[in-house]
Order: C-alpha cells, then sequence, then structure tokens
C-alpha cells in the first residue's frame, strides 16, 4: 500500500471579507428558500387576488387566463344556486396558492 502526502495550506488574508449586507442576504435566502423576497409572497399575493369574488383574479395572476376565463363564465349559472358558487369560490382561492406555489418552487430548482 502506497502512502501519500498532502499539504493543506490556509490563506490568513482572505481577499473577500464577509460585510453586513452579505450576511443579511445569506440570512434571507435561508428564510425564504433562495427564491427572494417576491418568490415568498407570490402565494400569499394570488390567495389576496383570489379572494376577490366574481373575477378570479388569482388564476389571471398565475398567467392561467383560460381557467379564469372558463370559471367566471361558469359562476354564472351557478350563482342561482346558493350552494355550488361557493364551492367554486373556495376552490379557485385553493387552486390560485397552489399554481403560485408550484410556479415558485418551479423557479427555485
Amino acid at each position: 500500500m502506497a502512502t501519500t502526502e498532502l499539504a493543506v495550506t490556509v490563506d490568513s488574508n482572505p481577499s473577500v471579507g464577509a460585510t453586513p449586507l452579505g450576511v443579511l442576504r445569506a440570512i434571507w435566502n435561508e428564510l425564504s428558500g433562495g427564491i427572494g423576497p417576491w418568490g415568498a409572497l407570490r402565494p400569499a399575493f394570488s390567495i389576496l387576488l383570489a379572494i376577490v369574488p366574481f373575477l378570479y383574479l388569482g388564476q389571471h395572476f398565475n398567467r392561467q387566463h383560460k381557467k379564469g376565463a372558463w370559471w367566471f363564465i361558469l359562476q354564472l349559472p351557478l350563482l342561482l344556486t346558493v350552494v355550488l358558487w361557493p364551492i367554486i369560490y373556495a376552490w379557485s382561492i385553493i387552486d390560485s396558492w397552489w399554481v403560485s406555489n408550484g410556479i415558485v418552487s418551479g423557479r427555485s430548482r
């Protein structure tokens, strides 16, 4: 069995030091999962838009314009029923949040 020697040197004067802004950036990246402030807030903003009734703005925010338009058309006959419209309204909020999280997680890879 052959023996090998390894030499390790430590640079006592690093060329780049830590700055307060760099430390804050590293902390923020750890808190937000590396997706930045907009990625961290995007799902919450999507829910706020989806809460607006009758318009399905959460789907439009997620660039799913066809889905938002179809849900708008679908709600017209459902408005006549008191039971089914709240179901599609609640589902639109959940779907908006779900799709927005998918967009954020797709960008963080």
